[in-house]
């Protein structure tokens, strides 16, 4: 039966350069990278490609030793013209020049209804769409013989300047009918469809069957998929349950009508520092520089692949990540502003006392940088985390437990309900300055290896 869920605690970010409702004219990109820090517990990567090798899109590029089953596929065609090493010879990148016109492997179509639920799941690990599939706990790559007990997909993003998945998905329905329903046929459970309660259902998503559509409002976090399952089916200590967005939803729907690992996804080129934001159609792993450079309104810039919550700060020549829909361009933040925090402001903050302008107006779009305005000091507690965080959790005393590395406590605050996203407002409003999402993420390794 479908829910309704109406979520008080949270904040929206309103930032100026969202992206416009049309396809801009940008140069394709004509360089790719795989990255294995993309992809959070692929621990022991092999490459199975060398420089100079001809590759079609699908062509398996990686494999991870401890679950060598799950395809890391090239999202293009084209030619191998680096791996990139780091120290210690850590894989960093493959990066791939593209064709003009992509070929793909054929793979054959797909009949779900022939195949029972392990030989879906093993022809999905070996095409290069199975890493959509995320498990929770732990916000890793899902392994395929496990069987969740039911699967969630967000439809809707509430992060600042997050794309609008009516937009980027219009015309998809065909491809989000058939992956619903090789989803469904891997768990035991429901696939839950969550909408935003506060529109009308689009037209992308009204139609689909298999699926409970569940509606979620509210604020920032509301669109976390963490939340939806926190409010709808809680994963408790032993229980799996996976995620997957709507882009990998319609991966996985081309893959089983055509036969193909087709990796374009339509993105959001977002931020107060480009002269035009829109919408672009790439391919996973594309070089933002043909969308950023010469489309800048200043020089002195950060460039984030995703949002400025939970992305991933790359440069100018950087590429976008796998599980990222969006770019982000904001201002550099690296001044020192005297007496910052002392001063009066008008600038964006959760707190009244430092950011009244913003309760007064606060449908007002803000310019923001990536300045700190401050350094890691005594952790306060001050209840405001619990106020941005619409879960039956204790953020500060559950980030305690994982600095005094408290096993049973880590357990019993929370641990196996949420990732990194799902805390990271609470590192944008902590006055103490702490890296929460290193914090969360720390925590769960301690769990996860322990």
């Amino acid at each position: 039966m479908s829910k309704i869920v109406k979520l008080k605690k949270g904040f929206d970010i309103n930032m100026v350069g969202k992206a416009k409702q049309e396809l801009a004219d940008f140069a394709p990109a004509q360089t790719f990278a795989i990255k294995p820090t993309d992809f959070i517990g692929l621990q022991r990567p092999k490459v199975l490609v060398n420089e100079g090798d001809t590759v079609k899109a699908g062509t398996p590029i990686l494999i991870d030793k401890a679950l060598d089953q799950v395809i890391y596929a090239a999202p293009v065609s084209g030619k191998v013209v680096e791996i990139k090493r780091g120290d210690r010879r850590k894989l960093l990148e493959v990066k791939i020049l593209a064709d003009a016109t992509i070929i793909h492997e054929q793979f054959g179509q797909v009949d779900i209804a022939s195949l029972d639920r392990d030989a879906l799941a093993a022809k999905l690990a070996a095409s290069g769409v199975w890493p959509n599939i995320i498990q929770r706990p732990f916000g890793i790559v899902a392994n395929p013989a496990d069987t969740p007990k039911s699967i969630f997909i967000s439809a809707f993003d509430t992060h600042p300047l997050a794309p609008d998945y009516a937009f980027a998905l219009e015309g998809q329905g065909k491809y989000l009918q058939a992956g619903i329903e090789a989803l469904a046929k891997l768990t035991s459970g429901k696939v839950h469809l969550n909408v935003d309660g506060s529109k009308a259902v689009p037209a992308v998503f009204s139609d689909l069957k298999g699926a409970q559509v569940n509606k979620f409002s509210g604020p920032h976090p509301a669109g976390n998929v963490g939340v939806q399952i926190h409010h709808l089916d809680p994963i408790n200590k032993g229980e799996i349950a996976w995620t997957v967005s709507p882009t990998g939803v319609v991966q996985i729907g081309k893959f089983i009508l055509e036969g193909i690992y087709d990796a374009s996804k339509v993105i959001a080129v977002t931020g107060s520092e480009l002269t035009k934001a829109a919408y672009v159609k790439t391919y996973s792993g594309a070089s933002v520089s043909t969308f950023v450079k010469g489309n800048l309104n200043s020089g002195h810039v950060r460039v984030v692949s995703g949002n400025v919550l939970t992305g991933e700060k790359i440069s100018l020549e950087g590429f976008l990540g796998f599980y990222h829909n969006q770019i982000t361009v904001i201002p550099e933040g690296d001044y020192y502003e005297f007496m910052g925090w002392a001063k009066p402001t008008t600038r964006l903050s959760y707190h009244r006392a430092l950011g009244l302008l913003s309760f007064l107006t606060p449908k007002k779009e803000f310019v923001l940088d990536s300045n700190g305005r401050g350094e890691e000091r005594a952790f306060v507690q001050t209840g405001v985390f619990e106020s941005v965080t619409p879960m039956d959790i204790l953020p500060v005393y559950l980030l305690k437990a994982i600095m005094a590395e408290d096993f049973d406590e880590i357990e019993e605050l929370g641990i196996y309900e949420i990732v990194e996203e799902d805390l990271a407002l609470c590192e944008f409003v902590d006055v103490s300055k702490h890296p929460v999402q290193e914090l969360v993420r720390k925590g769960i390794e301690l769990i996860q290896y322990s």
